[in-house]
């Protein structure tokens, strides 16, 4: 049960919700977790941990993995009454599946947030989004349990008032504060893998129309651990790329394609030499709901457990 000396604990790590302009230049991630909360009214105890102070543009997956073990280290501690990750949006719906992967099933809430303006900036939806998250974090269930709907959705993004799962979660717009939707079905969980991310490299390779192999070849030989291609409509793309593939696989390279198009349920349904049907047919692994960002995590993942192929298929399935 929850006592009077637990706290929701937030974890910063930089992005625009810590930025401000410095020295009359481009804005930068300076301000600390302290820093972010001063002024707000969380409506519960918390306590701030400072992690890293990131663009998350340039955050590796070690630096997510790096984000997912400090969520561990305060999910062991007894008084942690929920944690709030406080997160760059450009690949705010990266970590926020990796955590879900490796923490989904925790007994308490994990809450990713961030903001589209700087804390500097007048129209700043930081604080807004910092209280929901402790709020929502701190909410409590009968006897004093932390509030949770089913086993496995631990963790959940709140953003300009919307309320997602990070399973198909991806950024929807580069300037609103309602800025992210979900490509997931209702409901939808990720599942559990817990295996760790760093030191693998998973690359995304986007396919234009008329693509060539030039790019997925690059990253074969690069020392790629996996590929997601980026394809078009419901998975999609070339002949070139169909062989390109198909020698990947005989590699020992997973290959798993999405799409561009950020909504709807992908299927390998189209022939003609490189549509989704012969890129199964090569060995590819269909996402079914992931797009390429969210996809690569997962993959990555798998590809740290060595995951067989059938493994691979069911978990993007």
């Amino acid at each position: 049960m929850t006592g009077e000396s637990s706290s929701v604990v937030v974890i910063a790590t930089g992005g625009t919700i810590a930025s401000r302009r410095v020295d009359d230049g481009p804005s930068r991630p300076v301000v600390s977790g302290g820093g972010l909360l001063a002024g707000v009214e969380p409506g519960a105890p918390v306590r701030v941990v400072d992690v890293m102070a990131q663009d998350s543009a340039t955050l590796t997956l070690s630096h997510m993995q790096r984000i997912s073990d400090a969520v561990g280290e305060v999910l062991a501690e007894p008084e942690t009454r929920g944690v709030v990750v406080l997160h760059g949006t450009d690949s705010l719906e990266e970590t926020a599946l990796l955590l879900a992967l490796q923490h989904g099933h925790a007994d308490r809430r994990i809450v990713v947030t961030g903001a589209q303006f700087t804390a500097d900036h007048p129209d700043s939806d930081g604080p807004a989004n910092i209280e929901a998250a402790i709020r929502f974090a701190a909410a409590e269930g009968p006897a004093g349990r932390p509030a949770r709907r089913s086993a496995g959705d631990a963790v959940v993004v709140l953003f300009g008032g919307r309320l997602l799962s990070p399973w198909g979660a991806y950024k929807f717009s580069a300037d609103s504060t309602d800025a992210f939707r979900s490509a997931g079905p209702a409901g939808a969980t990720a599942p559990r893998e817990t295996s760790r991310v760093d030191g693998v490299r998973i690359d995304i390779v986007a396919l234009p129309p008329g693509a060539d192999a030039l790019h997925i070849r690059a990253s074969a030989a690069a020392g790629a651990d996996g590929i997601v291609l980026q394809a078009l409509g419901s998975g999609n793309s070339t002949a070139a790329v169909v062989a390109a593939v198909r020698e990947c696989v005989a590699e020992g390279i997973p290959v798993v394609v999405s799409s561009r198009v950020p909504q709807g349920a992908l299927a390998p349904s189209y022939g003609g030499g490189g549509g989704g049907s012969d890129l199964r047919e090569a060995g590819a692994v269909h996402s079914t709901t992931l797009r390429p960002g969210q996809a690569r995590i997962l993959l990555a993942a798998l590809v740290a457990r060595r995951a067989t192929s059938a493994e691979l298929w069911a978990a993007f399935g």
